[in-house]
C-alpha cells in the first residue's frame, strides 16, 4: 500500500484505518496490517472531502474593480457586467486559482463551478477554467456548469456560446431566468440543451423578497416530463423563506417528488436579501434542514467570494454551514449532522458522484477535520488538519497551540 490513515473517525463515530493503494481505497478496517507510510488521524473526524456544488470562480475577487454599491440597491449583476469585458483568460485564471487554492485548503476535494457565457466575456472564462481544471487535478475534481447570467432570450450570443461550450465538453448547463424578459422560454431552452447534449442541469432560481412568480414549478414539471429526476438542481431559493410553513411544506414535497435538488447559498442570499427594507431586514435564507425533512436533497455552498454579490468569504464550506445553522436557528445535534451532510454525502448525490465516500474501490480522497463528530465540526466551525487526493497529501494545517507561562 502507498498510505495508511490510522485512527480515522468516520461520520458514524467508528474508528478505523484506511489503506490506499494506487490512488484508491484498498481497505477500511481496524488494525490494518500493512507496510506503508502512515498518517495518524488521532481520532479526528475523517471524510472523503468536502463537496462545493455552487461557486463562481470566474468572477471571484473582483470587488475592488467594480463600482461601489449604490445605497440599498446592490445592482451586483450590472456592476459585474460593466467590467466583464476586461476579463482575460490570464486574469480569470489568476483570480480563480487563488480562490480555488483557498477552497482546497479548507477541505474541498470536489467542486462544480458556474461559468458565465455572454458577449462580454465570450469563451475566455470557460477556457481559463478548463485549464484550471487540468492544472489542479492533483488536488480537486472540478466540473464546469455553463450558463447565461444576463438572460438568454434577450442574449442570442449567450445561446451560441453555451452550445460551443457543451460541444467542448462542459458537463452541466445552467440558467438565470430572473434576468430574462421571457423566463419560461429561458428555462425550456436549458432543458432542451440538457437533453440534446446529455448533461445535468443546475439553475439559479427564485431569488427575491416575496413568493410571487416562482420558476420552481415549471422546473419540477419539466423534470418529471423528461424523466430527469436526480439530474436537476436549483440554487438560491430565497423566495422559499417568505412562504408560510404550510405552503412551503407543500412546495418542498413537490420538489422532492420531482427529484430536484436545492443548493442554499447563505453568504450571498443574506447579503443580497431584504434590500427593500431599511430595518427589521428579513433573513431571506431557505431553511435547508426543513427542506431535507420533506425529502428534498440539499447542499450548502459558497456561491460568490469577494465580488459585488458577496464581498466576503474565505472558501471554507464549514464556515458557511455554521452560518446557515446560526441564521436558521439550528440547535439539535441531528440538524447539525445534516448540515455537515450537505457539504459531503448530500452534495455528492446532487452532483451524481458515484465514487464518493470512504469505501473500498473509491478514490483515496480523504480530509481529516479537527473535530470528533460532524455536529462538532459545524457547531464549532472546525478546520481541516490534512487532505489527501488519491492518496497524495495536498494540505497540512497544524492545530493552534497555546503557550502558557511556565
Amino acid at each position: 500500500m502507498d498510505l495508511v490513515v490510522r485512527n480515522a473517525r468516520l461520520t458514524t463515530g467508528e474508528l478505523t484505518d484506511i489503506g490506499i493503494d494506487a490512488g484508491r481505497i484498498a481497505a477500511v478496517q481496524q488494525g490494518l496490517a500493512a507496510e506503508a507510510p502512515v498518517y495518524d488521524a488521532a481520532g479526528a473526524l475523517t471524510c472523503a472531502g468536502l463537496v462545493e456544488t455552487h461557486i463562481h470562480l470566474d468572477k471571484s475577487r473582483i470587488v475592488d474593480r467594480c463600482a461601489p454599491e449604490p445605497g440599498r440597491v446592490p445592482k451586483s449583476m450590472e456592476r459585474v457586467s460593466a467590467v466583464k469585458h476586461t476579463f482575460t483568460e490570464q486574469d480569470v485564471y489568476d483570480r480563480a486559482s487563488r480562490t480555488l487554492e483557498e477552497c482546497i485548503k479548507w477541505g474541498a476535494t470536489r467542486m462544480r463551478t458556474h461559468v458565465e457565457l455572454d458577449a462580454g466575456v465570450e469563451l475566455r472564462s470557460f477556457a481559463a477554467l478548463e485549464q484550471l481544471r487540468r492544472d489542479y487535478a492533483w488536488a480537486i475534481d472540478l466540473e464546469l456548469c455553463v450558463f447565461p447570467q444576463e438572460g438568454l432570450t434577450n442574449n442570442p450570443r449567450s445561446d451560441a456560446l453555451i452550445v460551443a461550450a457543451l460541444k467542448r465538453g462542459a458537463k452541466v448547463v445552467g440558467a438565470a431566468p430572473n434576468y430574462d424578459p421571457d423566463k419560461s422560454t429561458h428555462v425550456q431552452r436549458i432543458f432542451d440543451l440538457a437533453r440534446e447534449y446529455g448533461v445535468d442541469i443546475d439553475m439559479h432560481l427564485d431569488s427575491g423578497n416575496s413568493p410571487d412568480d416562482m420558476d420552481i414549478y415549471q422546473v419540477c414539471d419539466l423534470t418529471e416530463k423528461y424523466g430527469l429526476g436526480g439530474r436537476v438542481a436549483v440554487g438560491h431559493g430565497s423566495k422559499y423563506s417568505t412562504m408560510p410553513p404550510a405552503d412551503l411544506t407543500v412546495l418542498a414535497r413537490r420538489i422532492a417528488d420531482a427529484g430536484v435538488a436545492v443548493t442554499v447559498l447563505p453568504t450571498t442570499d443574506l447579503f443580497m436579501g431584504g434590500r427593500d427594507q431599511t430595518f427589521s431586514v428579513r433573513r431571506g435564507l431557505a431553511d435547508a434542514n426543513m427542506l431535507c425533512d420533506c425529502g428534498v436533497n440539499c447542499s450548502i455552498s459558497s456561491n460568490n467570494i469577494l465580488n459585488p454579490s458577496t464581498p466576503m468569504g474565505d472558501g471554507s464550506l464549514i464556515r458557511v454551514a455554521n452560518m446557515q445553522a446560526n441564521v436558521c436557528q439550528v440547535s439539535r445535534p441531528e440538524q447539525f449532522r445534516d448540515c455537515f451532510a450537505m457539504l459531503t454525502d448530500r452534495s455528492a448525490r446532487l452532483m451524481n458522484l458515484r465514487d464518493y465516500g470512504i469505501a473500498v474501490g473509491n478514490p483515496g480522497d480523504i480530509v481529516v477535520i479537527d473535530a470528533m463528530s460532524p455536529e462538532q465540526a459545524v457547531a464549532e466551525n472546525r478546520a481541516p488538519l490534512a487532505a489527501f487526493k488519491r492518496g497524495i497529501r495536498t494540505v497540512t494545517r497544524p492545530r493552534a497551540e497555546l503557550h502558557k507561562p511556565g
